[in-house]
């Protein structure tokens, strides 16, 4: 009677799983729309070539799910099968931009010394287009291969004017906003360009010192805020040493997995609180 009765209850959650997922299926591709959209805007930031990313999205999908099912049925452990399943899916999407972040603030950095070059290029007297393609053979990854992709597009008949357009729309920085800004005014009314650039990027250096400034005096911050993070799952296996049994609550009661959760959730929250506070923002 008892094998009958887990047969049916079973049967009942495999029947009322199959009935939810049928009802959510609209909202699930509008979900995997919008994340294709994101991811694959941001791999092509990464110069990342993004094929088929709504099939691995699916198998992702796939395999959270399946995830979440051995958690809940062959566990027992609903809370922390969902506790896992969100994991799973803001991980690879976490990732990814902060790689593309990465990439950024890495193109932020290289700008001022590329904005030195270029002036220097047309005082020189080399032309603009012959000073952009200086910077894309001679400037470090990853700033070059931006300039690789201007140049590129200009060579093969796309107005100059268009492609700075479509760069500031991809790059999406403030500095090469006023880099394109100034290229585009000299193009439109001429003036001395290498004095402008050489401006802009005295300014660029000012800021880039001052955050540098900011994260050297934040230094400190932010390693106490990896080492808080780490303390309470230190904290929870020396408890499994001291007190097994306690510990083991955690895991098989539904109580202590929703404690279990909600102080993985809150210290996560914390760490990326307290990362947001001590960012550089000037």
């Amino acid at each position: 009677m008892n094998d009958l009765g887990l047969l049916a209850v079973n049967l009942i959650t495999g029947v009322c799983v199959a009935g939810a997922a049928f009802a959510i299926r609209p909202g699930y591709g509008q979900a995997c729309d919008l994340v294709e959209n994101d991811l694959t805007e941001r791999l092509r930031g990464l110069r990342i070539g993004p094929r088929n990313v709504r099939r691995w999205i699916n198998l992702w999908a796939g395999l959270i799910g399946a995830t979440f099912v051995c958690l809940w049925l062959a566990l027992d452990s609903f809370p922390l099968g969902v506790l896992a399943a969100v994991a799973m899916a803001a991980g690879p999407w976490y990732i990814v931009r902060r790689l593309s972040v990465r990439r950024r603030d890495k193109i932020e950095e290289q700008l001022a010394d590329a904005m030195v070059t270029f002036s220097s290029a047309i005082r020189a007297g080399l032309s603009l287009a012959q000073a952009l393609e200086m910077l894309a053979k001679d400037c470090p990854r990853p700033i070059n291969q931006e300039f690789q992709q201007i140049v590129g597009e200009y060579e093969m008949g796309k107005p100059l004017e268009r492609t700075l357009t479509e760069a500031k729309e991809r790059l999406k920085s403030e500095n090469f906003l006023l880099f394109a800004a100034a290229l585009l005014a000299s193009r439109e009314s001429g003036g001395r360009l290498n004095e402008a650039v050489e401006r802009i990027a005295k300014s660029v250096v000012e800021m880039q010192r001052l955050e540098r400034k900011v994260r050297s005096e934040t230094a400190q911050a932010r390693k106490s805020a990896v080492y808080m993070a780490m303390v309470p799952p230190v904290i929870l296996i020396l408890y499994a040493f001291v007190t097994p049994e306690n510990v083991t609550l955690l895991f098989n009661t539904l109580p202590g997995q929703l404690i279990l959760c909600a102080a993985v959730v809150l210290n996560v929250v914390a760490y990326l609180w307290a990362l947001r506070i001590m960012r550089a923002d000037i």
